[in-house]
């Protein structure tokens, strides 16, 4: 067994939040030397079920393994429609982790520093267009680069945020938004503080700003963002019932439209 190709595959897998769970059963798949193998994953974000499947191969001309990519199904609470599905691929620079790949199913925004063909390094917001699939029925991932002009802390100075008064939660509340992560803060409004939910929206170059029933506060959405709203709602919509080839590589297209979910913040 390669034992530098194992360690490589184990922080692989740990850095795009797996875990360190899987050496166990990741030994005993090399070890029998097939061409190809798959490791099932099971984790849960709040009330929601999500069931990945890591996907491996074998170099044809050395005894190496490589982590190709993961399919991830998320399972809502009490829905027993068919699970959401998703392929992302692995790169050799900065991978979707697990939990920004959930965030990416659930329709939020997220911040990753990526590498063009070139080898260049680059930055971008990423967002899933529930409008648009591939031939294998993954949607698409839309990408706003750092001159599409969307400036997160900018945008979160413009409202009264307790956090943004301290650089350490400040710190933290960003990061939290880059994951895409639907992130608890404090709003200061006359005179008492009111715990609200906010996630990036870079595409309008804005925050969504929820009320602690998780219902939508009206941020003067533009008359732009509401009716690319509701075009969303109405491709997923269309995407009930449709039939896609079956192969090992291709998500499902989900048979219901997402409902969100409170998920839990890490």
């Amino acid at each position: 067994m390669n034992q530098k190709n194992l360690e490589y595959l184990k922080d692989q897998i740990k850095y795009t939040g797996f875990g360190e769970g899987l050496e166990e059963v990741l030994k005993q798949k090399i070890a029998k030397g097939q061409p190809e193998f798959k490791i099932p994953h099971q984790a849960q974000f709040g009330n929601d079920k999500v069931d990945s499947t890591l996907h491996f191969s074998k170099s044809q001309k050395t005894d190496m393994y490589f982590f190709n990519s993961y399919k991830v199904g998320i399972q809502k609470e009490n829905n027993t429609d068919e699970a959401m599905k998703q392929t992302f691929f692995i790169n050799k620079g900065n991978n979707i982790t697990l939990k920004e790949a959930y965030n990416l199913m659930e329709g939020r925004s997220v911040n990753k520093d990526l590498t063009n063909k070139e080898g260049q390094l680059y930055n971008a917001w990423l967002k899933m267009d529930f409008k648009q699939s591939d031939d294998n029925g993954n949607f698409k991932i839309q990408q706003y680069h750092q001159n599409y002009g969307y400036d997160l802390e900018a945008t979160l100075a413009k409202h009264p945020i307790k956090e943004l008064e301290n650089e350490t939660y400040k710190s933290n509340l960003f990061d939290s938004l880059k994951k895409g992560n639907l992130q608890s803060a404090t709003f200061q409004k006359e005179g008492s503080e009111q715990k609200q939910y906010i996630e990036a929206n870079p595409r309008f170059k804005t925050i969504n700003i929820y009320d602690s029933n998780m219902q939508r506060v009206d941020n003067r959405k533009s008359k732009t963002e509401k009716q690319s709203e509701a075009q969303s709602r109405s491709a997923k919509q269309e995407h009930k019932g449709q039939q896609q080839p079956i192969n090992d590589e291709a998500p499902d297209i989900p048979k219901a439209k997402k409902k969100r979910k409170r998920p839990t913040i890490t």
